[in-house]
């Protein structure tokens, strides 16, 4: 039975093409289940986090490889998910807001599932993948781009539609770019991810019947993205709010943070006691359990219909997310928890089980990776790497390296303190510029506007938490000098082959929000 939530947006002519002329495919492709949390860091049990219960996801990474350095290109919605959908960094697809999608630049580029799409496989989407306004568009299409899909599924839950004046927010009337959060009387089944799981169960049980095409089917998850909501039983009596750890010593951590890297400070955020602090922490890891239990629920249903062999699976998030740290939350930030994202990737005959590669991997490399292991081919534009060779040897050292994007000023982060001076100062200037943050085995370079709003050195083996600004001491100016170099030579490669961001196109393709 189709669930509810979708029946009145599905019509025979979108139904159709999962099965026509399936009979003369020579020989059998592996399908790709591409599961995509939004706002989700690695606040995971397979990543070693000692409160999360996130037992489907921990089971997942144990059937294939779970990489332990995986970075986003740019942590915000909109820029991230057209990067990795095109496998082109936001300098090259022009998309460095939540505002607008990459047809408006690049318009002849192909995505990810449009190329799978072209090359015979069957292309759906069900909720998010590319950029939302969460939570006013959830049950609207959203962002999309129509060449991507022969099916897109946008079911509604309560959170939407019945309990927005009972969501404790920050900012009153708002609840998507401000934290926010609500432990819901509702059990799952009324809430959006399980719609979305229920709509994925759905089509998996239609592909698993015979003579159908490969497919290509991505289910983007909305939680734990704000409004933290998730049902009050059982989630958020896991994590009882005396157990939410507090981070300390914020001051004197940001005492040797550039202003720029500070910026996305929210003024919001002032007057939060420890016990809001508490309470949002709760509300995070309560989502991400929910969300856990809807993409266990999935992965059983590809067991229970015989797909799980034929079918890539990955796991990941738009990007990474901060709860406290630096005295920061959310994202648009360059630190570590802001950049860095969970990645599993289940690849049947390919990738080993229950192993974890530690080099560090981009978002970028997903599209050609998938591209190798499905048979198909990919533009030739792409910037990333394929993951295969890691895939089947973690050990391998890979390129060594991600970067990571984010712009400021010109509106972007409202800053607090020297924060906003110097947002206030870029804006003056008519300026924005930008921070590129090099990400190696050992260490986190980054520099702000070339260096001149900043520069921070963090060494990951002896400081993790990157609470020691290394870049200003005289000890360490060789490695400053040799990272600038490679990070200068890294960021080369983020543009196209003009040298020149793709501006806006006026086209046809309507913009429909622009929040977070």
């Amino acid at each position: 039975m189709i669930p509810r939530s979708s029946s009145l947006r599905l019509s025979l002519s979108l139904l159709l093409p999962i099965s026509a002329a399936a009979a003369s495919v020579a020989a059998p492709k592996k399908n790709v289940l591409f599961l995509i949390a939004d706002d989700l860091n690695t606040m995971l049990g397979a990543y070693g986090d000692p409160l999360a219960r996130t037992p489907n996801i921990d089971k997942l990474a144990a059937r294939g490889v779970r990489f332990d350095r995986a970075y986003c290109t740019y942590p915000l919605c909109g820029p991230s998910r057209n990067s990795m959908l095109t496998g082109l960094y936001a300098n090259s697809t022009g998309i460095h807001n939540n505002s607008q999608i990459f047809r408006e630049t690049i318009p002849n580029q192909l995505s990810l599932p449009q190329a799978f799409r072209q090359q015979g496989y069957f292309a759906g989407r069900i909720g998010k993948l590319y950029h939302y306004n969460v939570p006013n568009s959830v049950g609207t299409a959203g962002h999309d781009d129509p060449a991507s899909w022969e099916l897109q599924l946008n079911p509604a839950g309560v959170e939407r539609t019945e309990e927005h004046p009972k969501i404790t927010t920050l900012t009153p009337g708002q609840f998507g770019g401000t934290l926010s959060w609500y432990a819901s009387p509702k059990s799952d089944e009324h809430h959006t991810d399980a719609m979305l799981a229920a709509d994925a169960e759905w089509v998996l049980e239609r592909s698993a019947k015979p003579n159908q095409r490969p497919f290509f089917l991505a289910v983007g998850f909305f939680r734990p993205h704000t409004p933290y909501v998730a049902p009050k039983d059982p989630y958020f009596g896991y994590y009882p709010r005396e157990k939410m750890r507090i981070v300390p010593d914020i001051k004197a951590d940001q005492a040797d943070i550039p202003a720029a890297g500070l910026a996305s400070y929210k003024r919001e955020q002032d007057n939060m006691t420890d016990d809001q602090r508490r309470d949002a922490l709760q509300a995070y890891y309560a989502s991400i359990t929910f969300m856990d239990a809807q993409v266990g629920r999935v992965i059983d249903a590809l067991d229970r219909l015989g797909l799980a062999e034929s079918t890539i699976i990955v796991f990941t998030s738009d990007h990474g997310y901060l709860t406290g740290e630096h005295g920061l939350w959310q994202k648009q930030s360059l630190f570590e928890e802001s950049a860095r994202v969970p990645l599993l990737i289940v690849a049947p005959g390919v990738s080993k089980a229950k192993t974890a590669a530690a080099s560090p991997v981009s978002h970028l490399d997903l599209f050609p990776t998938l591209a190798e292991l499905a048979g198909i081919t990919a533009p030739a534009n792409l910037q990333g790497q394929s993951l295969v060779p890691l895939l089947r040897d973690p050990s391998l050292t890979g390129r060594g390296w991600a970067l990571t994007q984010m712009m400021r000023g010109g509106g972007g982060g409202a800053g607090k303190g020297k924060a906003k001076a110097a947002t206030a100062k870029a804006e003056s200037g008519g300026g924005r510029f930008s921070g590129y943050s090099l990400r190696t085995p050992r260490w986190r370079y980054t520099e702000w506007d070339e260096g001149k709003q900043g520069r921070e050195l963090y060494d990951h083996d002896s400081d993790p938490r990157e609470l020691t600004n290394l870049a200003t001491m005289p000890a360490h100016t060789t490695t400053v000098a040799a990272l600038s170099t490679q990070l200068q030579a890294a960021v080369k490669t983020t543009f196209p082959p003009s040298g020149q961001v793709p501006e806006f196109i006026n086209s046809t393709w309507p913009p429909i929000l622009v929040g977070p």
